[in-house]
């Protein structure tokens, strides 16, 4: 008992004496800076709904969202977002029908597949993508992607849906392969060797028992991809052309909601006109979209979540 309390006693002076005004000062400092983080992100969202309400009380929300036309530059403006939100739905889904096959296939080969040397030599590699400019992306779509399509689709545009929605897929096939590798690494090796054990191929036991027990982790990936590739701007801004319509075609000029912001940025509407005011619109739509895939991928987490 004595000795505990020696123990205890010198526990104390050793706390008290490594105490510093170091120590006194960094949590005041590490608060201030998630402080900051906060304020910025209560401010962008008070900007953007604040401009938004502006634009609202010149232009009924009815014509907002439930006309299809988007022409804010006619002599009769025409303010249907439904135009500019399938534009950006086309591009997102031809990225993700190219992305998530070639992210998880790569995710499984690193993690199942390939011996830690190749490993240590391929992750690297493919998260450069992720790395390159997305202006890069963009002309590699324009000059290279596209005249590569028309050998194959010779009515296919100059600007059309397929090129971007295919440069992005290339462009969020690391954050999948990465996360994904990351969630499959984490399946406890005794859960495969439980599965071998009993019978198992190596390809039946990745399907049947390691994508199962990682799901939450590739559900995350797949919808965070989704995310990003819904606020591509570059890429659509060079490829995707800037006429918005609302069809399903794909082979012709589209709009996406980002590639709008930036025409609209480049000085073509006056300060406190309609179409100044809608490019906050605009961005508040497409902030609520990628903030419903933010919640839509934490729920995932924890819904399918694996504790080992």
């Amino acid at each position: 008992m004595k000795s505990q309390n020696n123990i205890r006693s010198l526990i104390q002076q050793k706390s008290h004496a490594g105490s510093s005004l170091s120590d006194k000062i960094m949590p005041i400092i590490l608060a201030i800076i998630a402080t900051i983080s906060i304020l910025t992100t209560l401010g962008i969202v008070i900007t953007l709904l604040t401009e938004t309400i502006t634009f609202f009380t010149r232009v009924p929300l009815s014509k907002f969202f439930l006309e299809t036309d988007w022409n804010p530059f006619s002599a009769t403006p025409k303010y249907g977002i439904w135009a500019l939100i399938l534009g950006t739905l086309k591009i997102t889904i031809i990225a993700t029908i190219f992305a998530v096959p070639v992210g998880i296939g790569a995710a499984i080969y690193l993690s199942e597949y390939a011996s830690k040397k190749t490993r240590q030599i391929i992750k690297p590699i493919l998260e450069v993508l992720a790395g390159i400019p997305t202006i890069v992306y963009g002309f590699f779509a324009l000059t290279l992607v596209t005249p590569v399509l028309r050998t194959i689709f010779p009515n296919i545009g100059s600007f059309n849906a397929i090129s971007p929605g295919l440069v992005v897929g290339v462009m969020i096939i690391p954050m999948i392969a990465s996360m994904s590798e990351d969630a499959m690494s984490s399946v406890p090796q005794k859960i495969r060797e439980g599965a071998l054990g009993l019978g198992s191929t190596k390809l039946e036991m990745v399907f049947k028992v390691v994508i199962p027990a990682a799901t939450s982790g590739i559900m995350a990936s797949i919808v965070l991809a989704i995310s990003r590739a819904i606020g591509e701007t570059m890429i659509v801004s060079l490829a995707a052309g800037s006429s918005p319509s609302f069809d399903l075609s794909l082979t012709h000029s589209i709009q996406t909601m980002t590639a709008y912001i930036v025409q609209v940025s480049q000085g073509d509407a006056t300060n406190g006109s309609d179409l100044y005011y809608s490019i906050y619109a605009v961005g508040f739509t497409l902030f609520i979209f990628t903030l419903l895939m933010n919640f839509i991928s934490q729920w995932i987490t924890k819904r399918f979540r694996e504790e080992y």
